[in-house]
């Protein structure tokens, strides 16, 4: 995306889908070991033993991920002023070794400030899918942007 988004181009109703990102088991590790040391996002043998059968990425670092490819498309570059949380956070199945994820944003609400002018609230419905069309992962995030400049 190369134009310069502000508070007025996120309508209600708005999509955006991001490019896809391959992790690979070298990611998964290193962001457990980091952030999420459990057994099967770390460990080969130990993941094959657990529940999923093999190993799977932590479920902080598909949500780091799906931020990450809006970041890079350039969606909220221009306007963001962070964000105030995130709502209804659900992973829908694991993410393996060289899935390729992708997201899609749509704006599900969006209104002015009532007490600072120079700003919007947005509320963004995220699906994160996998190279399959499945969705691994969705959630909600409000989103605090500038309004355009006069």
């Amino acid at each position: 995306m190369s134009d310069a988004l502000y508070f007025e181009d996120f309508t209600i109703g708005r999509r955006f889908t991001t490019h896809g990102m391959t992790l690979t088991e070298a990611d998964i590790i290193q962001f457990a070991q980091l952030y999420d040391p459990q057994p099967f996002h770390m460990d080969k043998v130990a993941a094959a033993d657990s529940a999923y059968g093999t190993l799977i990425a932590s479920g902080l670092h598909t949500f780091c991920v799906a931020i990450r490819m809006a970041v890079q498309e350039n969606i909220f570059t221009a306007a963001s002023m962070g964000s105030p949380g995130v709502d209804q956070m659900r992973w829908h199945q694991p993410v393996q070794p060289g899935d390729t994820l992708t997201t899609e944003i749509e704006v599900m609400d969006a209104a002015p400030s009532t007490s600072k002018p120079d700003r919007g609230r947005a509320r963004m419905g995220y699906t994160v899918r996998n190279q399959h069309g499945d969705s691994v992962m969705t959630f909600t995030a409000w989103q605090i942007l500038k309004r355009k400049p006069d």
